[in-house]
């Protein structure tokens, strides 16, 4: 089958077309065919291993999966003897986490994992876009027990996180203030937010409004103005934090009343089954930025990895 395979760490052009053996579904997975899948900025720093901590989890001198990539979307082609939930034919999509392997003509995914039946009403490259923005959004979201009427400020809200979180709070009558720069500014309205800021035009760290929760996305809000947006007890999120931002986190619940969470997000079969049902409500929109083939897979890491691409960037696997 063709993949897209990391050779080693470093700039977009270690991702190389090749021929690579079929894989063989075990007991309680399922082969999927894969016809889109997404490049995320979880996928261009596992590729350059930034931060250099990458390297112990996924290895030394190069990933030990070299076929890198998390969200799917595709058909069922096989079944292993032991699955019950799906079925040859199955349209589905999903995230694979840790074990990567997106990138190729096919995949192997457990049923119990991150994987349900795609939407009725959308496509492939939509159904592949979705994934990684909503389950990450949503993972930090429950965690800080957002409810209807609490004041949500979402940081780097037209990214593929930002996005989710802004419907997803609009889906529970939170209050959102969504920050971006001015050319995002009228869809992000769109999605639900209550009023948007142009972080080129408004220094809005140094307005006197609070937050019950600040979730920022992109890593590029430093940790004290995050802090000084919150109400007294707020939550701060910090979805694409660095080492020591993790580290001043754990400081800052152990010595304030704030609660600052970080880390990796947990992907769900509940999590993909929920959004399902919002697009197909007309709830929730994929949120597509540009789209590539997989020959391309290298420009496409590149656009990203310039950190301004609105939604999500797709990839055809066909």
């Amino acid at each position: 089958m063709k993949a897209i395979v990391c050779t080693k760490y470093g700039p977009p052009e270690v991702l190389q077309l090749q021929e690579v053996e079929k894989p063989t579904p075990k007991d309680k997975q399922l082969l999927v065919r894969v016809y889109a899948t997404a490049v995320n900025s979880a996928d261009w720093r596992l590729r350059a291993a930034i931060p250099s901590v990458v390297r112990l989890f996924f290895g030394l001198t190069k990933p030990r999966q070299p076929i890198l990539g998390g969200a799917f979307a595709g058909i069922v082609e096989q079944i292993g003897k032991a699955v019950d939930q799906f079925k040859p034919g199955d349209k589905v999509f999903g995230m694979t986490g840790m074990s990567v392997g997106t990138y190729a003509e096919y995949v192997c995914v457990f049923q119990d994992g991150c994987v349900a039946v795609m939407p009725q009403n959308i496509d492939y490259a939509a159904s592949a876009s979705v994934p990684f923005g909503a389950t990450t959004a949503l993972h930090f979201l429950k965690k800080v027990k957002l409810v209807r009427g609490e004041k949500l400020l979402v940081y780097g809200a037209s990214g593929a996180v930002g996005s989710a979180a802004v419907q997803f709070a609009r889906h529970i009558d939170s209050e959102v203030t969504a920050v971006c720069n001015s050319a995002n500014l009228p869809w992000v309205q769109e999605l639900g937010a209550e009023r948007v800021i142009d972080y080129h035009r408004e220094d809005f760290t140094k307005n006197d409004a609070k937050y019950d929760v600040v979730f920022e996305t992109v890593n590029k809000l430093p940790y004290a103005h995050c802090k000084k947006l919150l109400k007294r007890g707020g939550r701060l999120i910090l979805g694409s934090a660095g080492f020591a931002d993790m580290l001043k986190g754990v400081w800052g619940s152990a010595s304030s009343s704030s609660q600052i969470l970080t880390g990796v997000a947990q992907e769900t079969q509940e999590d993909v089954r929920f959004v399902r049902e919002l697009i197909e409500q007309g709830a929730y929109v994929p949120i597509i930025d540009k789209t590539y083939l997989l020959p391309e897979m290298a420009e496409a890491h590149r656009y990203v990895q310039q950190g301004h691409k609105k939604g999500n960037v797709v990839v055809y696997i066909d």
